[in-house]
């Protein structure tokens, strides 16, 4: 029987649609136990976008694979003993409820830590504390007071969101690092914490070179940018790499809304590229021939680039530029990358059995451990475990368990 880095670690999951389930199926995915605790009407997100009908929903399976599922009532003073008791058995609780809700249950910080002062407890919300504290949080909010929907885009349009859920899986990824740095240290101190992780607070941290660029506009505009004016804050700049090295996304045939490879332009690619191009002269071209005489044209470099690229497909545009060793990579559609083999082959992509749906496909864990190897498992029914806890592991009755359900307490 292999060992998993998070064996023996019980997680009681109080946690809901997105942000924080992402954290913890990455804890289940590194071997805890991840007990799901749900009202009895269950996570909304098992009825919302909904393909199959009575069928929990992929926005569901996709975030809670590998986790055991009970219901609880936790407004029912029954309800609040058996919270206490599950509080009392786990090392870590996490929960994304709105600011202030598991208080106003009766489960302060301070409460907690009396049950349980070994527990790490993880709490994710939108915004630290200050002025925003009470708002309502969503994905893209978190984008938007992040820093990136001000820096996302063209410059002639909108702030606009990336597909990429920065908000939500990117506080969860941050969320885990935090819980796990919190149990390293409960090894030395014998003591749990507390964990706050705030939406806009990772969002931040994922555009921290905007910042950068912030603080270089004091000293001149921003060379590396293919925007022509610079206000006092960093402009949109469509798909440039705002890097070190420029790049851009190139038209290939035969159009498509996803028939492009991404470019980056090293000092040491140019020449190889112009003789991709049919343009060798080029690389000799005192007009052309250096990152700095290139830089001010970013917009003709890239359009020479794409004159050549236009006329091949996608696929043949990187197996020409990678054999000059030029960086570059497809624009992948969601279509491609659900059928790309390699991904399946490295579990990025895998397909779940599940008990109502037959299957689902699904991403598979990011984070490859030698030791600690991930067999995603299908996402639990709603209340499946609850036998199986109640009953075997907190020692009720089977009459006791018939009479919670009657009661609405589970």
């Amino acid at each position: 029987m292999t060992t998993k880095a998070l064996d023996g670690i019980r997680v009681l999951d109080m946690t809901h649609v997105q942000s924080g389930p992402s954290a913890t199926q990455l804890l289940a995915w590194l071997g805890a136990d991840v007990v799901k605790l749900e009202a009895p009407s269950g996570d909304i997100t098992r009825r919302q976008l909904r393909d199959l009908p009575d069928v929990d929903s992929l926005y569901f399976t996709m975030l809670n694979c590998n986790k055991r599922s009970i219901t609880l009532n936790t407004k029912t003073e029954r309800g609040k003993e058996l919270l206490t008791e599950l509080i009392r058995r786990s090392d870590v609780l996490v929960e994304n409820f709105g600011p202030g809700a598991v208080d106003r249950m009766g489960f302060t910080w301070d409460r907690i830590r009396e049950i349980n002062p070994q527990l790490v407890y993880a709490s994710i919300k939108g915004f630290g504390p200050g002025p925003y504290t009470g708002f309502k949080a969503y994905e893209v909010v978190a984008q938007a007071m992040g820093g990136s929907m001000s820096t996302t885009g063209f410059e002639d349009g909108p702030p606009l969101a990336t597909g990429a859920q920065i908000g939500d899986s990117g506080t969860g990824v941050h969320v885990v690092a935090g819980i796990l740095a919190a149990l390293y240290q409960r090894e030395h101190t014998g003591r749990g914490q507390r964990v706050n992780v705030a939406m806009q607070h990772a969002v931040l941290n994922l555009c921290r070179v905007k910042l950068r660029d912030q603080q270089r506009l004091a000293h001149g505009p921003l060379a590396e940018y293919p925007n022509d004016d610079f206000g006092d804050e960093v402009p949109r700049s469509g798909n440039a790499s705002g890097g070190g090295q420029p790049g851009w996304a190139v038209k290939c045939a035969p159009g498509g809304p996803n028939d492009y490879v991404y470019v980056i332009v090293q000092p040491v690619g140019w020449r190889p590229l112009c003789e991709l191009m049919g343009r060798p002269e080029l690389a000799e071209d005192p007009e052309w021939a250096t990152p700095e005489v290139r830089l001010p044209k970013l917009g003709k470099m890239f359009q020479l680039i794409e004159e050549w690229s236009s006329h091949l497909p996608k696929w043949e545009v990187l197996e020409r530029l990678n054999a000059h060793d030029v960086p570059c990579g497809p624009i992948l559609s969601t279509k491609e990358i659900i059928e790309d083999a390699s991904l399946a082959a490295n579990g990025m992509v895998v397909t779940v059995p599940h008990p109502r749906r037959g299957e689902f496909v699904t991403v598979g864990s990011p984070l490859k451990l030698s030791d600690s190897p991930v067999e995603v498992t299908a996402s639990p029914l709603l209340g499946e475990h609850n036998a199986e806890i109640y009953v075997g592991e907190l020692g009720l009755g089977d009459e006791e368990l018939r009479l919670l359900k009657s009661n609405g307490v589970i």
